[in-house]
């Protein structure tokens, strides 16, 4: 019996899930990127310049010191890769994220009158 009611209370949770989804994909509407309005580029090109520029050289080298010296401390190649890992992550930090937030299709303007028909549904 505890089966079989455990069994009613899934199928109508996964009911309310399947809806809630359902009223979501019907409701949501077109989601556009903005290139914003500039209010803060010339904060991100000071944080970019600073990350690789001479302030981002002296930390990514300081990050990879650091990481040999623990890892003859530790006897271990793992605090060395760590510290290379975190200095070459923070000098390419800003490639990554112009990369993924810009990212843009070559043909995107030929496909735009397909996805407006997609995204209405026509």
């Amino acid at each position: 019996m505890q089966i079989i009611k455990t069994f009613q209370a899934n199928r109508s949770r996964t009911t309310l899930v399947l809806m809630a989804a359902a009223m979501a994909a019907v409701m949501a509407g077109d989601a556009l990127a903005g290139t914003g309005t500039g209010t803060f580029d010339q904060v991100y090109q000071t944080v970019t310049d600073w990350t690789q520029g001479t302030l981002g050289r002296i930390i990514t080298l300081a990050m990879i010191v650091v990481g040999i010296v623990a890892g003859i401390g530790r006897q271990s190649l793992l605090a060395f890769a760590t510290g290379l890992g975190a200095g070459v992550g923070m000098y390419n930090a800003p490639d990554i994220v112009d990369s993924i937030l810009q990212a843009t299709i070559p043909a995107a303007d030929k496909a735009a009158p397909i996805i407006l028909q997609l995204s209405n549904g026509l």
